[in-house]
This record gives C-alpha cells, structure tokens and sequence, in this order.
C-alpha cells in the first residue's frame, strides 16, 4: 500500500480543526527547505503562514537541526523537578534580555495553550495565596488563547466552544478595539474598551485575578489589530484599579510585531507574559510564562500549600531548549529580517492589491499582513469563501489559510523580496478570479 493511499483512505490518524467527513484529503508533505514545502507529488508550495505561525526562520534550518543534534549526544531530557540543564537556565537568561526588566522569572511548559493555562492559575493562586478569593477574569471579545478549559474560557467568544460552556471559568469580555489603516475611530473604540473594563473592576473590586489579552493583534480570531497606545492605556487601568494584567504572546512574539516582543514595541510590562509558537523556529514543542518578582514572591513560602503545583513529563527538555537557544541566535544576527518586513509588505500590497475592490480594513504589523476580502456572507469566520480562496492558493503553488474571509500572511523570515512579490501578485490574481 502506499503512502498516498494509506494517507488519503485508510490513515488512522484524525486531524485537528478538521471536520473529516467533509475534508478533502491530506496533502503528504516529504520535506521542508526554507519556505518551501515538498509535497509527494514532487510540487512545492511557499508556506505563507510558516505552517500555523511556528516556523520563523522556514523549513529545516541548519543551525537549528545541529544544535539538536549535538544536544541529543549529551543529555536528551530529565526530570526538572530536582533537577535543571545548561540549555534551560541559559534559554531563561536570553528569553529576559529581550522582554522589560520587571520580567524575571521564567516558567517551562510545552505548548501556547498551557502557557496560557499556567499564566492564569499563577494569577488566581497568587491572590490566594495572599488571602484574597480572586477568581474572575477579564478577557475580550473574538479573542483566543488556546484549547484547554482555561485558555478556552477566556477565549470563550471563539466560535469552537459550544459544548464546554457549562464547564469553563468565570470569566467576562469586553470589546477589542479593532483598527486598521486609515481608521478614524480607534480611539473612540479604545476609549469604550477601558470605560467597559473599569466599570466591571469598580463594581465588584475584589473579583478580579487579571486581565488577559493578546497585545497588538488577535491572532485566530481573524487578526484583528489594536494600536500600542490602547496597550498604554490598558496597563495604566489595570495598574491604577490592582488587577494583573498577561499578555498572551503566542502569536506575537520573536519579531512577529516588528519587535522582539508586543510588549517591546508598545514599550508596556504585564504582569505576566504567555511565549511559545516561534520560540523553537518551529523544531520542538516548547512554551513559557514569564513573570515578575512580586508574582513569584507570593508563592515562595515555607508553607507547603503555597507551592504552584503544575509541571508536566517534558517541562524545560533539553532538545527543545538547544533548538530555542540556536533560533534566537539566527534573530540576534538579523533583526533586519523582521524589522523590516512592514515596509516590503506595505510596498508589494500598493502594487498589487490596492485596485481590489473586494478588499476591505487592509492592516500591517511587522510581518503581518491581513485584510477581509468582502462577501454576501459579511466578515465570517465559517465564510465558505475562505475554503475556496485555500484551494485555489494551493493549486497556484501557496499554503495560505484564511480565516473565513479574513486573509492574512505570516510568512517566515527567509522569504525574498521576490518571492513577496510573487504571492502578492497571485493573492491579486485570486482576488479577480472570485470577482
């Protein structure tokens, strides 16, 4: 039997956000180099998402591939309860170089979905442990912070959660202020967040553990942008009313945003921080949640009970640490990659999207680029036109995923001007086809 048909008919595999009745099947994918993916059929596809925002740097690195190797010859992992490696404690020293200096202490874990699970019992305990029965939680609307009960609870406008609403935390949401280029608004939509927010802190002030948000862009929700000064704003709010405040930089980090981090560009600190997605250029699963010294400081105690009970069998593993510590260097030796990419997309969608008339809410940030594509359905995450556009970039020789109609690009930093170019010009050509 081949690969093909044990891919395609009798593959026990079942894969995720996909109703498998109804899918067509899965493409076989042989190898990766750079930005392209090798499919069986010997065709190769530009990855203009960096395959679910995780392969920064593209496909098979070098540098990252050896790091892993080398670390595999020395020690491939080991309990970190007891016990801690060269590659985690030196990973948590260049992860805080980058992130503002309030930011000091470093917590493993293995994907985006814990980290945000982590983030938030940090956040609930904490106040616990000080004597305070803290267990709401503030998040806003059309975000998304992961699969597991807590991420999905302060996710729970996402489209997905139906049938775990009965089990999901206590949490309210406030609206996002979305913008987009040449929006004349944002700050009346930023100031009707805020107002929203202090009015649920101020009536009920010792409810609330913390405030959590995907800073600068909502990423699944339909890369929905904000501007740095609401992150401004948003801090000082939860400064002044003593509500923590986490980030989730999932998505957003390792230059995502056109910084190392959100939180570096919008030049605010959170309380705690939510990091995986990039941070192993796409090799090995690997997360952490950065927090201060006074989160720390409320559970470092002689009392037992005070203990932040959470760990997992691979927390910190070695080879994940090595291939993070080996992508970090590859940014730290070109930040242009990433600092630059704004102004490239900027200039490719001029030449060749402006005259769209489908298109609507163009948006950048740093290495992304989104914007709607308008339809009879209006802006609609199970929009059947986003289906549509996929096969018809897969046929042309692009992965590009669209959120129902919204269409967004992240690709890896690799990417060449004209290989830019080139996915413009065909996202144009995709555009008037469906016209």
């Amino acid at each position: 039997m081949s690969m093909t048909s044990l891919t395609t008919e009798k593959s026990p595999v079942w894969h995720p956000f996909t109703q498998m009745k109804t899918a067509l099947p899965p493409l076989l994918v042989k190898r990766g180099d750079g930005v392209y993916l090798e499919l069986e059929d010997g065709r190769r596809i530009i990855d203009c998402i960096s395959s679910w925002w995780v392969n920064i740097h593209g496909h098979s690195h070098p540098k990252i591939a050896r790091a892993i190797y080398e670390q595999a010859l020395k020690l491939e992992h080991v309990i970190f309860a007891g016990f801690t490696h060269e590659p985690a404690e030196n990973l948590a020293k260049r992860l805080l170089t980058h992130l503002p200096g309030r930011l000091s202490k470093i917590f493993y874990s293995d994907n985006g979905s814990t980290a945000v699970e982590v983030a938030l019992k940090m956040a609930i305990q904490y106040w616990h442990n000080s004597g305070q029965a803290r267990t709401r939680l503030l998040a806003f609307d059309g975000g998304y912070h992961g699969d597991t009960l807590g991420s999905m609870s302060v996710g729970r406008t996402a489209p997905f959660w139906e049938p775990f609403k009965s089990m999901m935390c206590a949490v309210d949401t406030v609206p996002y202020p979305i913008t987009w280029d040449l929006d004349t608004q944002a700050e009346e939509r930023e100031q009707e967040s805020i107002d929203c927010l202090q009015r649920l802190i101020e009536s009920n002030p010792s409810a609330y553990a913390a405030i959590i948000i995907e800073p600068l862009i909502q990423g699944a929700g339909g890369m929905k942008f904000c501007r740095l000064e609401f992150l401004q704003k948003l801090q000082r709010l939860a400064c002044e009313l003593g509500v923590l405040l986490i980030y989730d930089e999932v998505m957003t980090g390792f230059g995502r945003t056109g910084d190392w981090f959100a939180c570096s560009k919008s030049q605010t600190t959170p309380d705690i921080v939510c990091i995986s997605k990039g941070i192993t250029g796409g090799f090995l699963p690997l997360a952490v949640t950065v927090t201060s010294d006074k989160i720390f400081n409320g559970f470092y105690s002689d009392d037992v009970s005070k203990t932040f009970f959470h760990g997992h069998s691979y927390t910190a593993n070695p080879l994940a640490c090595a291939a993070a510590l080996a992508s970090m260097d590859i940014l730290e030796q070109s930040t242009e990659s990433f600092l630059d990419a704004e102004k490239l997309n900027r200039t490719a969608a001029a030449e060749f999207l402006n005259s769209q008339n489908l298109i609507k809410d163009m948006r950048f940030c740093g290495t992304i680029t989104a914007f709607e594509v308008t339809t009879s359905d209006g802006n609609n995450y199970f929009d059947s036109i986003g289906s549509v556009m996929r096969q018809k970039f897969l046929d042309r020789g692009f992965l590009i995923r669209p959120l129902g109609n919204t269409l967004y690009l992240m690709p890896p930093y690799c990417l060449t001007n004209e290989q830019r170019l080139e996915i413009f010009a065909n996202i144009a050509d995709v555009i008037r086809e469906i016209a």
